[in-house]
């Protein structure tokens, strides 16, 4: 892309922000611009953000309706999946879909329910809790 086709669309997900890109200027070198976003690049985030929502929301009634343990709300709720709560928190990926069938996540250690309370950046009483719907 050249430096003046670099888009300035003023997106939204951007919050006031600017991100650098590189384009090449006229005679073929690369150079950092910044960009105030692109519509079309706004849209699929936008399109991202809804699917992480309604997974969210999704989640939260399987909760409720005791089909996972909370864990399954928190984790989506701050955006951690298993393969990434795994790998912050020091968890087999195994475990952490076992430890989303209620029964098994009401007999967690304190010491295992402590690692999730730190990795998702909460506390003790929330991730036991859930929000109402």
């Amino acid at each position: 892309m050249k430096k003046d086709e670099v888009p300035q669309d003023n997106s939204k997900s951007y919050q006031g922000q600017n991100k650098l890109l590189y384009a090449v200027d006229d005679s073929g070198h690369y150079h950092g611009v910044k960009s105030s976003g692109w519509e079309v690049e706004n849209f699929a985030t936008q399109l991202a953000v809804d699917d992480l929502n309604e997974q969210t929301s999704q989640a939260l009634s399987d909760a409720h309706s005791g089909l996972i343990s909370p864990l399954g709300y928190h984790m989506l709720a701050r955006r951690f999946d298993v393969a990434t709560l795994a790998a912050a928190s020091g968890f087999f990926q195994w475990q952490i879909n076992r430890h989303l069938r209620p029964a098994i996540f009401l007999t967690l250690s304190d010491k295992k329910i402590n690692r999730y309370c730190d990795t998702l950046k909460i506390s003790r009483d929330a991730l036991l809790s859930l929000p109402s719907q």
